[in-house]
């Protein structure tokens, strides 16, 4: 069973507690009830009647409707994907691989139509349907869990061995059903309601019932289309699964779970699609994506005198030096140290390390990127005499890694008294060099410093001691 959800510190209140209010959320949800059972009484409808289950064989209607899901599928496991790899969010990333896994195996199925490939039925390609709704049953009900902070790096590798291994076994299935390899070789695969099918069928339908209600739960505690879109989906793949179990090929309530699956991943799409395009998975996110603690170096950069030349020059030329600069120190950062530029403002870069949990070691990156930032930009600076030159500052501390804003502007980024020390720490730093604190100097015993003494920084109630980086092996001593 899936864990119960713990306090999430961007929930939203309660549905408010007049009686009117919660009488509209209680009709609003029967609704929605009814609306997703309609599926399962025409199914029922459809077997008990055989004179309405009437037999319709269209290959090519077969083909696209399977294909079209097949295609809504990987498009959201590709943007579910991305989102979850950018923001290291587990969650996210099992709902990737359930839909990865409905996107191969319905894309093989699509490919069982007559005529398309095969002249005959393969079972490979037969029970490739059921077979991926299965695996796909697997990853919903994992993806509901809230993934404590400091495993969740551990538990996004995992995921990303399994989703290789899942692209893994869809090209070998792919290849033993074109190849009708075993255990492939003979017959149509198992008949419908058969004991192999039917047990798949009860563990599917079980395990996306409790995908559900975790998703119509947090839609209760945070509000927003997607949780409901998810949780909706959820309920038509299960009846999907009923109806793959039951219905006689070709037979309307087997044209039933076809329709089901393209309304299943039309729903994800279409509640993506109307969310706002920044951090648009964001109403998926586990509550430590949303607002996590972790220990972080930030780094500051930004060009002394900036303003000055600004003023004395016209902005086609300042946009020329700020694109040459950046085209330099921003690879420094990201590609070489792994830092992840979390804005850019004017001149300044902020960029912080550490904040998918993954890099234990990340002071030593984010000072080894600092360094490398004034060494690159300062090779443009000397092309070009009359351009101001960087300085940067780093510090090290606790922050909470936040999405903020709402529709209409909202970002991913980190919050805490660590970013403003970092940023008061560059504006004292001397130009061209790099000024990091004592915290983050506490990891980095082989630095050599030059001190800046204790500096009154605004907003801080004591001094802050602060040190010039003179240099830092590129490994440990």
């Amino acid at each position: 069973m899936a864990e119960q959800l713990p306090a999430d510190p961007v929930e939203r209140a309660t549905p408010p507690v007049g009686d009117g209010a919660r009488a509209g959320v209680r009709r609003h949800l029967a609704a929605g009830a009814a609306a997703l059972a309609l599926p399962l009484v025409g199914l029922v409808t459809l077997r008990l009647s055989y004179g309405l289950d009437r037999q319709w064989q269209h290959e090519t209607t077969h083909f696209w409707i399977v294909f079209g899901a097949a295609l809504l599928s990987a498009v959201t496991a590709y943007g579910t994907g991305a989102a979850a790899a950018r923001r290291g969010d587990v969650r996210v990333m099992y709902v990737s691989l359930a839909f990865l896994s409905a996107a191969g195996f319905l894309g093989l199925h699509a490919l069982a139509t007559p005529h398309v490939l095969l002249a005959s039925p393969s079972a490979g390609f037969n029970v490739s349907t059921p077979v991926g709704i299965g695996i796909g049953s697997l990853f919903a009900v994992v993806s509901v869990r809230e993934v404590p902070a400091d495993e969740s790096a551990a538990e996004m590798r995992r995921a990303r061995r399994l989703r290789l291994a899942l692209v893994v076994l869809m090209g070998a299935w792919a290849v033993a059903s074109l190849l009708r390899l075993p255990p492939f070789d003979v017959g149509p695969g198992p008949e419908r309601g058969s004991g192999p099918l039917l047990a798949a069928g009860v563990l599917a339908v079980a395990l996306y019932a409790v995908a559900a209600g975790t998703y119509v739960r947090l839609w209760w505690r945070r509000g927003g289309l997607l949780p409901a879109a998810m949780a909706s989906a959820m309920v038509l793949l299960a009846e999907a699964m009923v109806a793959v179990v039951v219905a006689p090929n070709w037979h309307l309530s087997w044209w039933e779970w076809h329709v089901l699956l393209l309304a299943a991943f039309a729903l994800v799409a279409w509640g993506a699609q109307q969310s706002w395009h920044e951090e648009r998975w964001a109403g998926l996110y586990t509550a430590d994506t949303l607002a996590g603690r972790r220990e972080m170096s930030i780094l500051f950069a930004d060009l002394k005198g900036f303003t000055t030349f600004s003023e004395a020059h016209d902005a086609a030329e300042v946009t020329e030096m700020l694109n040459a600069y950046f085209t330099v120190a921003i690879p420094a950062v990201v590609k070489r140290h792994g830092g992840t530029v979390d804005r850019l403002i004017g001149d300044a870069i902020m960029a912080t390390f550490n904040r998918l949990g993954d890099q234990p070691d990340h002071a030593r990156r984010a000072v080894r990127a600092g360094l490398d930032l004034q060494a690159e930009t300062a090779r443009i600076a000397d092309e070009h005499p009359g351009w101001p030159r960087f300085r940067v500052g780093i510090n090290t501390g606790e922050v909470v890694v936040s999405v903020l804003g709402g529709e209409g502007g909202r970002t991913h980024t980190v919050i805490g008294d660590a970013v403003n020390v970092a940023s008061r720490i560059e504006g004292q730093a001397p130009v061209g060099r790099v000024a990091v604190t004592a915290s983050t100097l506490e990891g980095l015993p082989d630095a050599t410093t030059e001190a800046l003494g204790p500096l009154d920084l605004k907003g801080k109630g004591q001094p802050v001691e602060a040190f010039v980086l003179v240099s830092l092996p590129d490994q440990p001593s």
